[in-house]
């Protein structure tokens, strides 16, 4: 394994070399889908020291790693449903993120059941809290990463949640959430870049056939050479796979003024009406905003190319939900912004072999499949990302016959990754420091100046996009490198800077 000399730029300039490099000599490994996962595989393969190239349509985080609820967690989920193996799974690649690959990405958050919810409803999340404490014991890293499940007091829940009707207590449980999901895929993107793959955004693969992979870029068509082509891309995996068998769901999120549930400082969770296993949360985020979600609602038919919406039943399902224990409800009104996001579950058995003809066996654990020389991988989670992409490596590295036969990515920071007391040195704002880890003062020093009044985005974050995170267009800056666009008011208010910035940098 070789060791990463320095952070990559994935400017405009190292695109056009590692384009031409792809077309001159073809690579080991062609991955196709610029996100979470497609990130992820990029990465593990370059690092056992094959050639690599990640092909992506739009840009990085343009599907459906952008719109997660930027949860890291240790799959409680799983636990009401029996899976302890998943739970440990997860809990396991939770505690590698938060302490050895991503740590100043990734933060301890106090989810709080109310009592107001339900006496029964908070002492059964405290029974699964305490399981889902057992599990984290039980995995390497995970002693340290979170506190334990507990009872606090009404004291304690309005200190929690201002918004919460007051009077009574509640549980509260722990787990780890992502300062910002989009922000990971361009870290592990770089990362892979630092290892020597190239990283093309705005590359369409339009197909496969044996070696030879037909790209069209920048208006026009080429063909390269891969010895394997990793099919990546999710909700769209059917394109390059059809005999890929997917159910879609969309899971919905609303964004509302923190303000309104009183600034919370952990989520506030709230099961859906005759559910013990869906749940309502609502997560803070920065910037003074919380994201309410999420629903589960099945798609029919193949995934559109535009970003998905919430429905309106899914909207008023989201505000009642939540509405049960605020002591002020929240409207419409209420809602700045919205974001879905399409879910690929892999399904084992053709739709109608269940009872009533319902779909059967929908898996969340990832479905690694050969057709050919495309090996196409889906349904895996954010949170173990980084196990399913090593899955899919250790795949090609026997196809192929060459690569380290082990997965180094356990053990491998990503760029920014510093532990704790580095990173508290770190010479910048805070909340730089979150996005950027240790390259925080690098950000400070291109402009401090905000995008938008009254928002914390810089100038300097925009400019450091341009100049080594890929963006290409006021679409990247915006809705992915940063998330204004999360708010269309104020994307509106942004996107002239965010133009000039642009045309100034390319």
């Amino acid at each position: 394994m070789r060791d990463v000399a320095r952070p990559a730029a994935l400017d405009a300039r190292r695109r056009a070399r590692d384009l031409d490099r792809l077309v001159a000599e073809g690579v080991d490994v062609l991955v196709v889908g610029g996100g979470v996962t497609g990130a992820g595989v990029a990465l593990d393969a370059a690092a056992r020291g094959l050639s690599v190239a990640l092909c992506e349509r739009v840009d990085l985080a343009a599907g459906t790693s952008r719109w997660s609820s930027k949860l890291v967690h240790g799959g409680l989920r799983y636990l009401a449903q029996r899976e302890i193996g998943l739970a440990r799974h997860s809990a396991r690649e939770r505690a590698v993120l938060m302490g050895v690959t991503a740590p100043h990405l990734v933060g301890r958050l106090p989810f709080l059941v109310p009592d107001v919810a339900g006496r029964d409803v908070s002492a059964l999340a405290g029974l699964g809290g305490r399981l889902g404490d057992a599990v984290r014991l039980s995995v390497p890293g995970g002693r340290r990463s979170l506190p334990g499940t507990g009872r606090i007091g009404p004291e304690g829940v309005s200190r929690l949640v201002p918004g919460v009707r007051p009077g009574r207590g509640g549980v509260v449980f722990w787990d780890g959430q992502l300062v910002d999901d989009a922000r990971l895929v361009v870290s592990l993107a770089r990362t892979a870049a630092a290892f020597g793959a190239g990283v093309l955004t705005g590359v369409t693969v339009t197909g496969v056939d044996g070696g030879a992979v037909a790209l069209t870029v920048d208006g026009g068509s080429t063909t390269v050479r891969a010895g394997v082509v990793v099919n990546a891309t999710g909700a769209w995996a059917q394109r390059l796979a059809p005999g890929v068998r997917l159910v879609l769901s969309r899971g919905s999120h609303l964004v509302v003024p923190a303000a309104r549930l009183g600034a919370p400082t952990a989520a506030l969770t709230v099961p859906l009406p005759g559910s013990r296993t869906r749940f309502v949360v609502a997560l803070p985020q920065p910037g003074g905003l919380v994201h309410l979600g999420i629903t589960d609602e099945p798609v029919a038919g193949p995934a559109s190319e535009d970003d998905p919406v919430p429905s309106d039943a899914e909207v008023a399902q989201l505000l009642a939900t939540v509405n049960r224990v605020l002591a002020r409800p929240l409207d419409r009104s209420d809602v700045v912004g919205a974001y879905a996001g399409l879910r690929p579950l892999a399904q084992s058995a053709p739709a109608g072999d269940g009872p009533g003809g319902a779909p059967v066996d929908l898996s969340r654990r990832p479905l690694l499949a050969w057709d050919g020389p495309v090996l196409t991988v889906v349904g895996g989670k954010l949170t173990t990302y980084r196990s399913t992409a090593a899955q899919a490596v250790d795949a090609v590295v026997t196809r192929l016959g060459r690569g380290a036969v082990r997965s180094p990515t356990a053990r491998l920071p990503l760029v920014g990754a510093a532990p704790g007391r580095a990173l508290a040195r770190v010479d910048a704002a805070a909340r730089l420091v979150r996005r950027y880890g240790t390259e925080a003062t690098v950000v400070a020093g291109l402009g401090e100046e905000p995008v938008v009044d009254g928002r914390s985005e810089t100038v300097g974050e925009l400019r450091f996009a341009v100049r080594a995170e890929g963006a290409r267009t006021v679409d990247d800056l915006l809705d992915r490198r940063t998330r204004i666009g999360l708010v269309p008011t104020d994307r509106e208010r942004a996107a002239p800077l965010a133009a000039a910035v642009l045309a100034a940098e390319s």
